[in-house]
């Protein structure tokens, strides 16, 4: 799966996009617990754009799901990854492919004009084909949880990691050696309420 088309702003105007309150709730239902107070969460607004909702106090950014997509996928990274990942809807947004938006952004970071993180940074993400929010729990069900950690320019020989999962859930790295090297870990499947 490409973690980057997370983040494509919609064109269509003919979804019902839910209120603030819900996007609220669920787009923190991808952070860590004691993170989601203070978490700064964009969602869409009623054209499908995405739009901030609320400004936050810590270190992280949630993004909510997509109502013009199939499926549930919420977001929530660290504020060190807002560069790449606002490069990267711009970069959408002018109708660039998934190998044009990496392209660019790997000369990018490589020249210095776009800023990666320095010591890695974390993503949290919820998501399921047939996932959704459920307003009366207050929890995503039907979704699976899965954690990304960008190292830019890391390969499998300066950290160790093997290029596949091991093991069920075993950490592993993904395009190592660029711009968006990062480790994958996907807890085994059990998809289940997130609270």
């Amino acid at each position: 799966m490409n973690i980057l088309v997370l983040f494509s702003m919609s064109s269509c105007s003919q979804v019902d996009i839910p209120d603030k309150e819900v996007q609220l709730a669920s787009a923190v239902m991808a952070a860590p617990e004691e993170d989601r107070e203070g978490a700064t969460v964009y969602g869409y607004d009623a054209k499908g754009q995405l739009v901030l909702l609320r400004e936050g106090t810590n270190s992280l950014i949630c993004v909510s799901d997509d109502a013009s997509r199939k499926g549930f996928q919420c977001v929530c990274y660290h504020k060190d990854l807002q560069p790449f990942m606002d490069r990267g809807r711009e970069l959408r947004a002018e109708g660039k492919n998934f190998q044009e938006v990496f392209d660019i952004r790997e000369k990018e970071a490589k020249e210095g004009t776009l800023q990666m993180p320095q010591d890695g940074a974390t993503l949290h993400l919820l998501e399921g084909p047939e996932g959704r929010y459920d307003p009366s729990s207050g929890k995503v069900v039907n979704a699976i949880y899965r954690y990304v950690v960008y190292i830019p320019f890391a390969t499998a020989e300066s950290t160790g990691l093997p290029l596949k999962p091991l093991v069920p859930g075993g950490p592993w790295i993904m395009d190592p050696g660029t711009h968006r090297a990062h480790i994958m870990i996907s807890p085994p499947s059990e998809t289940q309420p997130r609270n």
